[in-house]
């Protein structure tokens, strides 16, 4: 099974888990290439605060949590930052933070 496809059902699991039709929840998936090399995917649910993560060949949900500026998400061991001027920043597996731009 590739991470794309994972993604896909760690989403339609998490929609039936959470009382959304399949059919009406819109999965927007977004890539992500990072200036340390890292590359991930990130699945949002217009219903759902939390961010599905593909990253480092597992997939991992962030709840959303209180931010000052912008969007700030953590859990286990990952955490995902967009700024409100756009900026993305990424920090994971013990690496320092470091800077993301949206490839799709």
């Amino acid at each position: 099974m590739n991470s794309h496809n994972s993604i896909i059902l760690v989403l339609s699991v998490a929609a039936m888990v959470g009382g959304l039709p399949i059919a009406a929840a819109q999965t927007t998936f977004q890539t992500y290439r990072c200036a340390d090399g890292t590359n991930f995917i990130v699945g949002l649910y217009p219903y759902d605060s939390r961010v599905y993560m593909q990253i480092d060949g597992r997939e991992v949900i962030l709840p959303k949590r209180v931010a000052l500026s912008g969007q700030y998400y953590s859990g286990g061991g990952v955490t995902f930052s967009i700024t409100k001027r756009g900026i993305t920043t990424v920090r994971h597996a013990k690496r320092p933070e470091t800077t993301c731009e949206r490839t799709s």
